[in-house]
């Protein structure tokens, strides 16, 4: 069995909190995953082993095995990462990383201690969020701008003419940001949208104009459905049928 709870964080840098918990019965009869790209970037610890670390923003799927146990995570909004981790974004593309190679071994030692320490693993969320978003500050303001007009699908020149910038400046705040240059944070954003509206679409929960992928092509801002496919099977390895 395994159970997934997802917390939604009206924090600046947080987007969420989660937990998952698996016996080692599910651990052991599940195959690996594809871990999908999203922007975001994830603090996590493993209550079972005591490891924290993290996943950076990914450019591709990232394989994962089902571990027993719980892992509790923290996810930062797309862009705001540099203001936990302390690192810009691209430091840990495309990464795991143990907590202590980005902060001081004595930090991270403390705040495993109170991870331990929680009565519950609501209260070790608690204890992890507010642990990376205490910082605050460090991420970029023009950030959400940014991310506003890529995900519009406007072209980089007009990206870097709407925030008063050089092309070149977009692409290195965007790197340290987001993990991403503009191109490819605006393909990591649509293929989200797309993951998202078909999920919803098989959920039941989709609010009409059509269901099917080439709706949702067409809603996400593909050309077409053979674009939306080309772009699933890029980034996340697999049909869309499949990933979901």
């Amino acid at each position: 069995m395994t159970d997934y709870v997802e917390r939604r964080s009206a924090h600046e840098v947080l987007a969420c909190t989660w937990s998952r918990t698996s016996t080692a019965e599910a651990a052991a009869g599940a195959s690996v995953v594809n871990v999908v790209p999203d922007a975001c970037a994830d603090v996590m610890w493993h209550r079972e082993s005591g490891r924290l670390f993290v996943a950076g923003p990914d450019t591709c799927a990232h394989p994962t095995a089902l571990s027993a146990g719980t892992l509790v995570g923290a996810r930062f909004r797309p862009g705001r990462a540099p203001a936990g981790l302390g690192v810009p974004a691209s430091a840990v593309r495309d990464e795991r990383v143990d907590l202590d190679d980005l902060w001081p071994a004595d930090r991270v030692r403390r705040l495993g201690d109170e991870l331990a320490a929680a009565p519950s693993v609501l209260a070790a969320e608690q204890v992890l969020a507010a642990a990376v978003a205490a910082v605050g500050a460090g991420w970029d303001p023009a950030a959400p701008r940014l991310l506003e007009l890529v995900a519009r699908g406007e072209r980089v020149a007009a990206v870097a003419d709407a925030l008063g910038w050089s092309e070149r400046q977009l692409h290195r705040r965007s790197l340290a940001g987001f993990g991403y240059g503009p191109k490819v944070l605006q393909r990591v954003v649509r293929f989200d949208r797309a993951v998202r509206l078909a999920r919803r679409a098989r959920s039941g929960r989709s609010p009409g104009r059509g269901a099917g992928l080439a709706s949702i092509a067409y809603r996400a801002g593909y050309a077409d459905q053979a674009h939306l496919a080309r772009e699933v099977r890029t980034l996340a390895g697999v049909p869309m049928t499949a990933l979901l």
